[in-house]
């Protein structure tokens, strides 16, 4: 479901709003994931608002030019370091159930989405369908 939001930080933050609220019922989930969303896109959504007619004028100075390389750069490791933080849990050196499908969903999502013209909402669909199967043909 993920990938149904636009650009990983809202992705990210909508993940950690359902997952503030996981100690209650999937109802409080979905708001977290909702509030999230809003939370991280509101504040630039107003200053693109209302910056912009300025930042035509600003970024003609060299020192905000690469102030914004930097800030675009340091974003990209904060992104790179959460996907790894998320992922700490997934097993790949045991040799177990639950690892192989985790990785087959990893690699098999990338397949996806490299080699084919799939829209990433329809690889949303296929993926939770298939989890869902497979959650009731393991779970006893």
């Amino acid at each position: 479901m993920v990938r149904a939001i636009p650009g990983p930080v809202f992705s990210i933050a909508a993940f950690m709003g359902g997952m503030s609220m996981s100690d209650k019922h999937a109802g409080w989930q979905v708001l977290g994931c909702i509030i999230g969303g809003l939370a991280i896109f509101l504040p630039s959504a107003l200053l693109v608002l209302f910056f912009f007619p300025i930042w035509h004028n600003l970024k003609k100075y060299a020192v905000v030019y690469r102030a914004l390389e930097g800030i675009n750069a340091v974003v990209v490791g904060i992104m790179v370091a959460s996907v790894f933080y998320m992922m700490k849990d997934i097993s790949i050196t045991e040799f177990k159930t639950v690892s192989f499908m985790n990785i087959g969903v990893i690699v098999g999502t990338w397949a996806l989405l490299t080699f084919t013209r799939l829209p990433s909402p329809l690889i949303v669909v296929i993926c939770l369908f298939l989890g869902w199967i497979f959650h009731y043909l393991l779970t006893p």
